[in-house]
């Protein structure tokens, strides 16, 4: 087992490193940057421009090095002082952004991951060990519905319900007045009140995805020659289903860690739009659409970082489950 996490915690090095290069290098594909985007901006309003400033602007971001110079300023300066670069947009250090950004998107993608898996699992269960029966129909139904409604309309469904018969909106992670307030328990109070709206939304179709997985998996295992065996000796149901079985259908959820944060970072933008909320994923998208290049790489450096993290304590996990993981390496 430390022989396997040991070669999954070396591979992290050269993937995180091709993760760095390509992103900068996808970030920088589009003709021009952040400068020619403003200037085009106040030519169409017919501002004037000062090219003096520009120039100035030019040679203090080193618009005009090399590609791979200006990566290697960029990740030296993360790997060394932890700095990663000034936003052109938001004209403050992209550090700053992220801290207040980034914690509220880990802590969306994991009460998502786990409203997933709370939801998904005694529903696939279910489903698989009565089969073809009223509630196997019900849950099959609300899987091809799940997969099938896009997550932007469930919003904008959630949100006319809330101001049609609650009189409320449900945008947003926070109350008006919570907006700008220190952390206390009032605010850790309405952040809760918030969060289930989104947690609702992005989980629906993962929930409906991993029940069908489940159900699936959890009905091949149930039919195999070593359940039929231990069912005629006499194993009680429950007790076969639970410690055989099961616990081999379980691969699925634990090897979803890995990917679910780069998932909903991806679905969350558009959602993120629809709902108001404070999260990465428009920060990512202002960036891209803005070109810029240091808080847009930066987005997805640090995603892509707790990406390949999730994937290790995946990969962990289930060789701890299924034991034909990590017997390859012995």
């Amino acid at each position: 087992m430390l022989t396997y996490i040991g070669r999954r915690v070396l591979l992290m090095v050269p993937v995180l490193f091709a993760i760095s290069v390509v992103a900068f290098v996808i970030i920088q594909l589009p003709p021009g940057d952040y400068l020619s985007t403003i200037v085009s901006q106040l030519r169409a309003r017919g501002d004037v421009i000062d090219e003096a400033e520009l120039a100035q602007l030019t040679a203090r971001y080193g618009l005009n090095d090399p590609i791979f110079v200006q990566y290697l300023k960029w990740i030296t300066q993360i790997l060394f002082h932890g700095d990663f670069g000034m936003s052109f947009a938001w004209n403050r250090p992209v550090s700053s952004l992220l801290a207040e950004r980034l914690p509220l998107t880990v802590l969306l993608s994991v009460t998502t991951l786990l409203f997933t898996w709370i939801v998904a699992f005694p529903i696939g269960v279910y489903s698989a060990v009565r089969q073809y029966s009223v509630g196997d129909y019900v849950a099959t139904t609300f899987g091809f519905l799940g997969l099938a409604i896009p997550e932007f309309l469930i919003a904008l469904v959630l949100m006319w319900i809330g101001l049609r018969y609650f009189g409320q909106s449900v945008g947003g992670l926070f109350s008006p007045e919570f907006q700008e307030a220190p952390w206390n328990l009032g605010k850790l109070l309405d952040l809760l009140a918030h969060l289930w709206v989104p947690i609702l939304v992005l989980g629906m179709g993962g929930t409906a995805g991993l029940i069908r997985v489940l159900r699936a998996n959890l009905l091949d295992e149930l039919h195999k020659p070593y359940v039929v065996a231990a069912r005629a000796r006499g194993m009680p149901e429950r007790r076969l289903t639970v410690r055989y079985p099961l616990r081999v259908a379980l691969n699925p959820f634990v090897s979803t860690v890995g990917w679910v944060l780069p998932g909903l970072v991806s679905g969350e933008v558009i959602v993120a739009q629809v709902l108001n909320l404070p999260t990465a994923g428009p920060l990512l998208l202002a960036a891209l659409k803005g070109q810029d290049m240091y808080l847009a790489g930066s987005v997805i450096l640090v995603v892509s970082v707790l990406t390949v993290i999730g994937t290790l304590i995946s990969d962990i996990l289930l060789a701890w489950l299924d034991p034909r993981v990590r017997m390859r390496y012995r």
